[in-house]
């Protein structure tokens, strides 16, 4: 068995992994790299606790994995990072619901990576799920219907309803993607749909469709497909947001948490199933 640099930690048999024996903030070596992206792709989210990082070097780790990608709707000051923070003034967290970050985009992003500095007393924990486990426990017949199947996600629902608006224009495009994809790098096959985002299935009735997507989300939810990440302060969430969703739980109000996340652009396609 060759060295490995990194520990890894499994939290769950779906998804989620801690990892140990890593400085974020010093450049990774090619084996360590291909290490950490290894535990992603087994893992989905993998997490880093006692970190100190510089908003360069946040996005210097970022790039290892691909090309910086800019929010379409949040942000201020440096376009490649975007602030999250709740406090006594808020009236909406980022992630709210379960989701797929920027579904509604042309082309989602590979991933996302979190890095917290100021959270509350008690609470403020992420919730994770896996796509590919979604996807594996439905029935036979159920995954033969959805296959083929394509949804309409649309960013208005969320952002267009709190009078935001996208960066290159005054309304969002509603793009379709496939209900059933198979992931670019490891050929497994997943659900792709999600609360926020997903309004509709093409070529069914709205009440079927309506039905169809409440029944999903509502299986997207159960607890054997989830990890649940206990935040400490400095601590760094990387998840591959083309297979995992997640759920910022918001039951700290009026206290703060404070971060900032960096965004992968994602340079492989997807296919349907």
């Amino acid at each position: 068995m060759p060295y490995q640099t990194i520990e890894v930690t499994k939290l769950t048999p779906h998804i989620g992994a801690e990892i140990g024996g890593v400085d974020l903030s010093r450049p990774l070596g090619n084996q360590q790299f291909q290490e950490v992206h290894d535990a992603l792709m087994e893992n989905l989210v993998v997490f880093f606790r006692d970190q100190h990082l510089t908003h360069d070097q946040h996005k210097d780790f970022a790039r290892r994995f691909g090309k910086l990608a800019i929010h379409p709707v949040l942000g201020a000051g440096d376009p490649e990072i975007t602030t999250i923070h709740a406090d006594e003034n808020s009236k909406h967290v980022a992630g709210e619901d379960w989701h797929t970050d920027l579904s509604f985009t042309a082309t989602p992003p590979m991933g996302s990576m979190l890095y917290l500095t100021e959270l509350p007393p008690v609470g403020g924990d992420t919730l994770f799920a896996s796509m590919y486990a979604a996807y594996e426990r439905l029935s036979p017949v159920m995954q033969e219907f959805l296959s083929g199947l394509v949804a309409i996600h649309d960013g208005d629902p969320v952002f267009g309803a709190r009078g935001l608006v996208p960066r290159n224009g005054d309304r969002f495009a509603q793009t379709e993607h496939p209900i059933v994809r198979t992931h670019p790098v490891t050929g497994r096959k997943l659900l792709f749909v999600n609360q926020e985002f997903t309004t509709r299935i093409k070529g069914l009735t709205k009440l079927e469709s309506d039905a169809l997507l409440q029944m999903l989300s509502r299986h997207v939810e159960t607890p054997e497909f989830q990890c649940r990440f206990r935040w400490r302060k400095n601590s760094v969430a990387f998840w591959d947001n083309r297979c995992a969703q997640h759920h910022a739980l918001w039951d700290y109000y009026p206290q703060r948490r404070h971060g900032y996340r960096v965004t992968i652009e994602d340079a492989r396609s997807y296919r349907g199933a």
